[in-house]
């Protein structure tokens, strides 16, 4: 049955496809971003331009920080679902402006879980990220490891996101699943990734940065299996679990209504062997700068992603050469380059 959703986010990388996803099965969708300029907003203009036309979609020009816009937008549309995707995103940023993260993932995500809370929603499925396994160097990464210790503010903001909606399963008996995406890629992609701009700096001739001298892997993750991992995850809600010990406390379910599930591809991948596939598929070999580990990094990501498949049959499989074939393409109609 159709649903109203509201997707915050919505002019972002992977809000724009989730909600082209979500239009296309029927649902009624408000999509909500404050477009900052963290990342080029053509860009995100561009993702809006191709939404706009559907008339079972609604933008929604505001900050998930502006809490009387928050107040009268769950008061006037009365959604069924919420999935927040809107955050202030990147590590690295985090180190030079740590009042948007702040703003955007605390504020902003208490915003949402109080307009859920007080309209009744089914179900919040909400964005957190590899990046809170911090320092755990345990491998693939499983949800039922322990994530106290964070390397960056934002893997801590969404620590934070993750506690926060705990709270709100437990007190209001509010539905929530937090989802922790493992490097998004594809289509429509953010500037600001590995694989955006190495794709642009080989094309014009400039040299990469590759940190850690390369001696890195991550868990790439094909946008398609993002947004489907949701779309399944969003029709499942959590319901209490009878078996959760709290004298042996699992962190990835909870005798509240509270779920947490990695979404990646579970085949790390080394940095260099990724910048050979971008070069296959542009025709063109990289100028590389090989630099230190970055302050807030991590030198591995990997999902376990064994209850997501347990829970709603699914599991990202989208090779990485495939996806980033599509992006290639993507991008050279787009950038006509």
């Amino acid at each position: 049955m159709p649903d109203k959703i509201l997707v915050t986010g919505a002019a972002g990388f992977i809000g724009f496809h989730l909600t082209r996803r979500l239009l296309d099965q029927g649902h009624q969708v408000v999509g909500l971003d404050n477009l900052n300029d963290y990342y080029d907003v053509h860009l995100k203009q561009a993702r809006l331009r191709m939404l706009e036309p559907h008339p079972a979609f609604r933008f929604v020009h505001a900050s998930l920080a502006d809490r009387p816009a928050m107040e009268a937008l769950f008061a006037a549309e009365r959604f069924e679902r919420v999935v927040n995707l809107a955050a202030q995103a990147g590590v690295r940023y985090s180190l030079e402006n740590p009042h948007a993260y702040i703003d955007s993932n605390i504020v902003g995500f208490m915003n949402v879980l109080e307009g859920c809370r007080c309209h009744t929603v089914k179900h919040l499925v909400f964005a957190s990220s590899s990046s809170v396994y911090g320092a755990n160097v345990t491998v693939p990464f499983s949800e039922h490891h322990p994530v106290d210790h964070p390397v960056s503010l934002y893997a801590a903001t969404k620590k934070s996101n993750e506690l926060m909606a705990h709270t709100y399963a437990h007190l209001f008996g509010l539905p929530t699943t937090g989802l922790r995406f493992f490097t998004a890629y594809g289509p429509w992609g953010r500037p600001d990734m590995a694989y955006f701009s190495f794709t642009k700096a080989i094309l014009d001739g400039r040299p990469i940065d590759v940190f850690n001298h390369g001696r890195m892997q991550r868990d790439f993750t094909y946008i398609d299996d993002i947004v489907e991992g949701i779309v399944r995850v969003l029709g499942q809600i959590p319901q209490p679990d009878p078996a959760w010990d709290a004298a042996n406390p699992d962190p990835a379910d909870s005798s509240a209504p509270y779920r947490i599930y990695n979404i990646g591809n579970n085949r790390p991948v080394e940095l260099l062997r990724f910048i050979e596939i971008i070069e296959e598929c542009l025709g063109k070999k990289a100028i590389i700068n090989m630099r230190p580990l970055q302050a807030g990094e991590v030198v591995v990501t990997c999902a376990n992603v064994d209850d997501l498949m347990r829970a709603v049959a699914f599991k990202p499989t989208t090779p990485l050469e495939q996806g980033l074939r599509n992006f290639v393409a993507w991008y050279r109609e787009y950038y006509q380059s």
